[in-house]
């Protein structure tokens, strides 16, 4: 390979922004940069053994994998040395100099200087390397690929600016070596025992020897300092929760500590060792198409791959973790892996361990339960239409608001909602809409108020979509309050019925000329007594498109199909008995016009002729 020389380049302006960040110290906890440095070094100790499962003589005879950390208080440098895949010149300027992670600019431009977010920013990247510019004003970085000679390695500085370099050296050694020369505030992390310290505290779940450098007559010796262990293989009595968390850490590159965790070992059929995390944030980026999600995925500890979706359902794609088979082949692809039985029943098998988690969760620490759904929530409901296997265990973690709370909360739980059911209730009713506000204030609510029956109110853009796939939960049927319905029928029915009968009868005359001046335009025009203080309003029939269905489709570019309405007129209303009295026929069907376009506002949201309504109505004032 020909030598390329020295050459000075510009960061991509991601990382500028990046780097503005680290160096005007908006860490508070500075010493992460050595759990950053360490982490990124084990990932290249796994990205070596999984390449030398083919190619084993990218070892070069030495396999055993390690991180050694130097310290140079003459100097007032540290230096973190692993010898693990190691970079091309080419790899380092791709994973040193841009972030090649799409939608980045636009988060980065939304970041203010709020601590809390700017302290999560590095993990959310997976560019902890960054980190080393919290203490250093300058960084140089020697690597050599596993899979090039000794004078094709390559030296990386900078001090953090607008600019490298780059050149190319000699390294007898496979691997990468990071000296961080350090600020003179930072000075601090030149005492060994501090660096010790940290290595306790963070790395000690790292699967190779952390090894520091000490002096001993003259001759250099490395003492490791962590266990050397991977934490998945030890036993649960044994490991802390403080140890669970920095390992989430370290597997997620999250700052944050995870809100629950299962570690399980199961023999038997399938053997096989999973530790799953869940959250206590999403990511910036979870609904980005290309957002990669996935388990860890570990072959007798030897890992094999990040992020392997075939482990997790879409709708759990927030979970983090591992997974360590005995039943898989250790050169298994991501294409084997597509069609094996054996994914297939791990798949199976962990989705029920993160429903279990969660359900634990939501009895043991409701609180912290409520915020994994306020994070979470949208993406747990696609499971419904995803996952028919497990539809009853995730409508048991639903949440909602209802009229009970009178709160756009999403609070109320399904087993919650029956417990309040009345005497005879057997349906679970339900109403969904645009906004909250617009659920809280729908027709469709008033004769339930009244009766004090609760009705769970949905304004997330899916929730239309999940109530299709969810018709019952504990053997009560789901019911949207927009349809028309004989069990709201009959609960309109009251003791005055002999009386209702004669107002019904009244109103014949009205609701014929009603029918034939609306036409094919609904489906029906009825009476109503399910209407306390509104005129009218429009139901759909039980197999009808529900309006919030046809917003859906119409949101995906989907054709719609018209949807059909019942026109319900209640005669108890004032306007409606002066309506009902009008003899010009003309103005009477102006009035029924401008009832049956009320409703459909307050149904739709919108008008197809807005400017005819206010035409009609600023006429009828006139007139009036």
């Amino acid at each position: 390979m020909s030598k390329q020389g020295t050459e000075t380049r510009g960061f991509q302006s991601e990382v500028k922004q990046l780097l503005h960040l680290m160096i005007h110290s908006l860490y508070s906890n500075k010493e992460i940069f050595l759990r950053e440095l360490i982490s990124n070094a084990s990932d290249a100790a796994d990205k070596l053994r999984f390449k030398a499962l083919e190619n084993p003589e990218l070892y070069a005879g030495d396999a055993n994998l390690g991180v050694r950390i130097s310290i140079n208080k003459d100097a007032g440098t540290i230096t973190i040395a692993d010898n693990g895949i190691g970079m091309t010149r080419d790899e380092v300027i791709d994973n040193l100099g841009t972030i090649a992670k799409s939608g980045t600019k636009a988060f980065l431009q939304t970041m203010g200087s709020d601590q809390a977010k700017d302290s999560q920013l590095i993990g959310q990247f997976g560019v902890g390397f960054y980190s080393s510019f919290i203490v250093a004003d300058k960084v140089t970085v020697k690597t050599r690929s596993a899979q090039v000679s000794a004078d094709e390695a390559v030296m990386w500085e900078s001090a953090g600016e607008g600019e490298y370099t780059i050149s190319d050296i000699s390294k007898s050694e496979r691997g990468t070596e990071i000296t961080l020369h350090l600020r003179e505030e930072d000075k601090e992390f030149l005492d060994d025992w501090r660096i010790r310290s940290i290595i306790s505290k963070y790395s000690d779940h790292i699967a190779l020897p952390v090894e520091v450098q000490t002096q001993e007559n003259d001759e250099v010796k490395w003492e490791k300092i962590n266990k050397a262990q991977a934490l998945w293989t030890r036993s649960k009595t044994e490991i802390s929760d403080d140890e669970y968390k920095e390992f989430y850490k370290h597997i997620s590159h999250d700052f944050a500590d995870p809100l629950t965790w299962s570690h399980n070992r199961v023999e038997g059929k399938q053997e096989y060792t999973s530790l799953l995390y869940i959250p206590a944030k999403a990511p910036w980026d979870l609904w980005n198409r290309d957002h990669e999600h996935g388990l860890k995925l570990y072959v007798h500890r030897v890992f094999i791959m990040d992020e392997a979706q075939q482990f997790m359902p879409n709708y759990l794609r927030f979970v983090k973790g591992l997974i360590d088979s005995n039943d898989l082949p250790l050169n298994v692809s991501r294409e084997i892996l597509q069609d094996s039985k054996i994914t297939q029943n791990l798949r199976n098998a962990l989705t029920k361990r993160v429903l279990q988690m969660l359900n634990k969760l939501s009895k043991d620490q409701p609180e912290q339960y409520q915020q994994f759904w306020n994070e979470f929530g949208l993406v747990l409901k696609e499971g419904t239409g995803e996952d028919f296997t497990n539809r009853e265990s995730i409508a048991k973690l639903l949440r909602f608001a209802s009229t009970h709370t009178d709160s756009d909360a999403q609070t109320v739980s399904l087993d919650e909602y029956i417990t309040r059911m009345q005497d005879g209730q057997d349906k679970i009713y339900y109403l969904t809409a645009d906004s909250y506000i617009a659920a809280k204030n729908s027709p469709h609510l008033e004769l339930l108020r009244k009766k004090g029956i609760e009705v769970l109110l949905l304004s997330d853009r899916i929730d239309e979509w999940m109530m299709s796939n969810l018709t019952e939960f504990d053997g009560k049927q789901f019911l949207s309050v927009s349809k028309a319905d004989e069990s709201l029928e009959k609960l309109a029915d009251t003791e005055e019925s002999e009386q209702q009968k004669e107002t019904d009868k009244a109103f014949e005359a009205f609701i014929s000329k009603a029918k034939t001046l609306l036409g094919e335009r609904v489906k029906n025009v009825k009476l109503t007594h399910r209407l306390t203080t509104t005129p009218a309003m429009v139901t759909t029939d039980a197999d009808e498109m529900t309006t919030q269905m046809a917003k859906l489709f119409a949101a995906t570019g989907q054709k719609v199909p018209e949807v059909k309405y019942i026109f319900e007129i209640n005669p108890e209303h004032a306007l409606v008995k002066r309506i009902a009295a009008i003899e010009d026929e003309a103005q009477f069907n102006e009035w029924v016009e401008l009832l049956f376009d009320q409703a459909l506002f307050a149904e739709r949201g919108t008008l197809t002729d807005p400017h005819t309504f206010i035409q009609r109505m600023n006429q009828l004032l006139m007139n009036n």
